[in-house]
């Protein structure tokens, strides 16, 4: 096919991609424990048929232990042709505070060509941008085609990690394409060269047998919540860098960027500084980060004068490409360790952990998607890192060391994946899903 066609095929389809990704959406798939399982089971099931609408030969779900099951499906190379893996999730962030969406999450909305809902970008757009790109070759594909498509990336990828060192050969491919990522802004073309890696887990702080009268004990009484907050307090020093022994600042020799550019994309109110020192590339790409992404305390709603008893922090460490998320896990612990006061007693438990990723500098397969996405974009793109993780990566190049690992996609930084009003751009989807399907092409004539 020439460029034209394919670019003309995208188009077309895009009708039918918008509509398939907004009931792709509108399941909320979401993998937690606690979150109902059926949803997530339906949403693999839809990937499954539209996998199967795009004319690969074999299309099936696979188990995963103890997780939910993968998507896969697979078209031979033709004679002499490399083979590509194309990789996304169907499962999603929980939605939060329902109160926080300006449009229900898991009822998908187009307002101002942009599809709002949880998913819509994180990453059902990964979903419909490899089903659009195949959909193009009318099952006569011009590379050997795999696809895997995983059920709880959000939760613990790991262990389709587990899969993959279990099932080398299902997998095993010349180039990896993971549409799990983004561009800077829409429109503005970049391939992710590094991924920050993931430790998290849940500490738990015990003070007292039950809660008691914080007017007659209070002042004398151990208050487990007031320990936990000197304790997530003391991760950063006043200028917000990490405290921790061991985890030192790194650098990245791209181009991050600005302070205004940044500041507008988080929504940082006025007046209000940014932590950390370095570059925001540094900061956001090389560094370690920590978060408290979430506590169990009483709520102000309905809470009583009492001295707690216990207090829960669930914590997030995003590790720099060269660091070990296990080592870095035990460094934070034995950190907050240290730091306890009033010999409360602390345990640490439901630990998720995923390795990081650094790009090579890129060879044929790199080459061809260069050219194809200055013909979807109409400029090359350039090279930036992520501070998110995707734990499938590392392992991919781990067992394939001579595949080339590439990262891009539809979720650009304004489409707030993992916060109320996630949102895709749908010209910048079907931007992405041309410079795949060029891509195959591309790869197929180098």
């Amino acid at each position: 096919m020439t460029p034209d066609q394919i670019e003309s095929a995208v188009a077309a389809a895009m009708p039918q991609t918008v509509e398939e990704l907004r009931r792709l959406a509108a399941i909320p798939s979401v993998a937690f424990p606690g979150h109902p399982e059926e949803p997530v089971h339906a949403a693999a099931a839809m990937v499954e048929e539209l996998l199967r609408s795009t004319g690969l030969p074999r299309v099936q779900r696979v188990p995963v232990e103890g997780s939910f099951p993968a998507v896969y499906a697979e078209a031979p190379a033709p004679p002499g042709m490399p083979t590509v893996l194309l990789y996304a999730h169907y499962d999603v962030q929980p939605a939060g505070d329902p109160a926080a969406w300006r449009t229900p999450p898991f009822e998908p909305t187009l307002i101002d060509g942009k599809l709002y809902g949880r998913g819509t970008a994180d990453d059902k757009s990964g979903v419909l941008s490899h089903v659009a790109a195949l959909r193009v070759f009318q099952g006569r594909f011009p590379v050997g085609v795999k696809v895997i498509v995983e059920g709880q990336e959000e939760y613990a990828g790991e262990r389709l990690e587990a899969f993959v060192e279990r099932n080398p050969e299902l997998l095993r491919a010349d180039a990896v394409v993971v549409a799990d990522t983004g561009n800077p802004r829409v429109g503005d073309p970049a391939v992710t060269t590094s991924l920050r890696g993931l430790a998290a887990f849940t500490m738990e702080v015990r003070t007292l047998r039950e809660a008691v009268h914080s007017g007659s004990f209070g002042g004398a009484a151990p208050d487990a919540l007031a320990a936990l907050m000197r304790m997530c307090a003391a991760l950063h020093d006043d200028n917000g860098d990490v405290r921790v022994p061991g985890l030192p600042r790194g650098s990245f020799l791209g181009q991050g960027p600005t302070e205004e550019e940044f500041r507008k994309t988080a929504g940082v109110l006025d007046g209000v500084s940014l932590v950390g020192s370095g570059s925001l590339a540094d900061r956001l790409w090389s560094s370690y980060a920590i978060t408290v992404t979430g506590l169990d305390v009483p709520s102000v709603s309905g809470a009583i004068n009492a001295v707690q008893p216990v207090a829960r922090a669930r914590v997030t460490v995003r590790v720099p490409p060269a660091g070990d998320p296990k080592t870095t896990v035990d460094a934070v612990a034995e950190f907050l360790r240290q730091v306890a006061p009033w010999g409360v007693r602390v345990s640490f438990g439901d630990l998720t952990v995923g390795s990081g990723f650094q790009a090579d500098s890129g060879g044929k397969a790199r080459a061809a998607l260069n050219r194809a996405m200055e013909r979807a974009f109409g400029r090359p793109p350039r090279d930036v890192g992520a501070g998110g993780s995707i734990p499938l990566v590392n392992t991919l190049l781990k067992q394939f060391p001579a595949a080339e690992i590439l990262l891009f996609g539809a979720e650009d930084e304004d489409a707030a994946c993992h916060a109320p009003n996630e949102r895709v751009d749908l010209e910048e989807l079907r931007r992405v899903a041309t410079a795949e399907a060029l891509f195959l092409q591309e790869l197929a004539q180098s």
